[in-house]
């Protein structure tokens, strides 16, 4: 008999809902046979049997929420074996974080991110969940034992933690009122409430995280887009038998493609201990979804064509309203760009996604008077940016000097076609 596991659809992911059994018990499965439809924060994705074998039972229902990666979810005998009389099924899903990795047969049908080795020396490895509390509790995650799989300090191991784990100089975060305490305050008023689903909540944890523990800071600046508006006319005309249309995002993004290879030190990530610098020039960009957003990567955006580049664009943002993104094509990136100029925000700062350097805010292009190089007062279409840069990485000149190479490009459109 074998447990089959809750597996991670992707690297970050610590817990899923099990949106739907594809088996039931008594079905035999052969390798690469589809066992169920897993529900992360970001995508419902299918994952296989690697094993062949006949289903004893089901461990959790339908619907589960809340179930933690390498939770068993079922149990299969080797094929051919007897089957016992069918147990109950369990309806909470949730069980304690396991210590060790018990050994897996199943995985997603999507290739899993490889998981990063124990190094020695400074370096922590913990879950994201284990850091969330030890920042909250104010403990050094350097002198907590870790018992998870090669020596991950996980959930368990921080809030077992002695008090000699507290860090003196830890800072105390303050905690927000209950829900309790909240609802009571508008005890005189009809209320709704939203339970929070997956993506929600990782959007809050995120970004909490975010505010929390990056330093951000803030530099801005407007362009003029004359000249683009013009390229992109002549470029539409030029498309209108294809059925294609660029849109004025598909050429900010190659243009902070190409400022990233411009200026290398600003295509790059914190990562805790050190700094990672990439070499491609890959962008996310915030698309808005039904009770949450995703940020899907572009990848080599410096030497696709603005036609790939908007085609592309099309096609990730579709599938991320849908939530058909698979990991790979959210993960990863050094910056990226929300744009809300659509709704006609003049301005704004955005919170960097972490482990991301930096961020572009993009507001929108307005007509505005100016003064021109002769000293007359004209008009140009003026837009808006701000960008939200990770002190750790990028300091300000460096940011500035990025923030200038976007810029150029925008106002100079051509300059990033050759």
């Amino acid at each position: 008999m074998t447990d089959i596991l809750m597996p991670a659809l992707s690297p970050t992911m610590e817990e899923g809902t099990l949106a739907k059994w594809l088996v039931k018990p008594g079905d035999t499965v052969e390798s690469g046979d589809l066992l169920a439809e897993i529900e992360t924060d970001k995508a419902t994705m299918e994952f296989e049997a690697v094993d062949d074998g006949v289903i004893e039972e089901l461990l959790v229902t339908e619907g589960a929420e809340g179930v933690k990666v390498n939770t068993p979810i079922a149990r299969m005998v080797g094929e051919g074996g007897g089957l016992p009389a069918p147990k109950p099924v369990i309806e909470s899903a949730p069980l304690p974080e396991a210590s060790s990795p018990p050994p897996a047969v199943a995985i997603p049908t999507e290739k899993p991110m490889p998981s990063l080795a124990p190094a020695t020396g400074k370096r922590v490895f913990a879950t994201p969940l284990a850091r969330r509390i030890a920042a909250d509790k104010g403990l050094d995650l350097k002198i907590i034992k870790g018992s998870g799989p090669r020596g991950r300090i996980v959930k368990a191991d921080v809030e077992n933690a002695q008090p000699s784990a507290v860090t003196p100089l830890a800072a105390v975060v303050p905690q927000s009122a209950d829900a309790e305490t909240v609802k009571a305050m508008y005890a005189d008023r009809t209320i709704e409430e939203v339970p929070l689903n997956g993506m929600r909540k990782t959007i809050a944890s995120r970004l909490t995280e975010a505010k929390q523990t990056i330093p951000h800071f803030y530099l801005r600046r407007s362009v003029q887009l004359d000249a683009l508006m013009r390229a992109r006319k002549e470029i539409n005309i030029g498309l209108e038998e294809s059925g294609r249309k660029l849109s004025v995002n598909d050429f900010i993004i190659k243009a902070v493609a190409k400022a990233l290879i411009d200026n290398p030190d600003c295509n790059a990530v914190w990562a805790n201990d050190r700094i990672l610098k990439v070499t491609e020039a890959d962008v996310a960009v915030a698309v808005a979804v039904e009770g949450g957003l995703f940020t899907p990567v572009l990848r080599d955006a410096d030497r696709r064509a603005l036609t790939s580049l908007s085609e592309d664009m099309k096609d990730l943002a579709g599938r991320a309203r849908d939530k058909k993104l698979k990991p790979h094509e959210y993960i990863g990136g050094a910056t990226a760009i929300s744009n809300l100029g659509m709704f006609g925000i003049e301005n704004f700062d955005a919170v960097i996604n972490p482990p991301h350097g930096s961020i572009l805010a993009v507001g929108a292009g307005m007509k505005q008077p100016v003064v021109q190089a002769d000293g007359s007062v004209g008009t140009a279409m003026i837009m808006s940016m701000t960008l939200s840069c990770d002190h750790r990485v990028i300091d300000g000149a460096l940011g500035a000097v990025f923030l200038a190479s976007i810029a150029g490009y925008l106002e100079n459109p051509l300059s990033m076609l050759v």
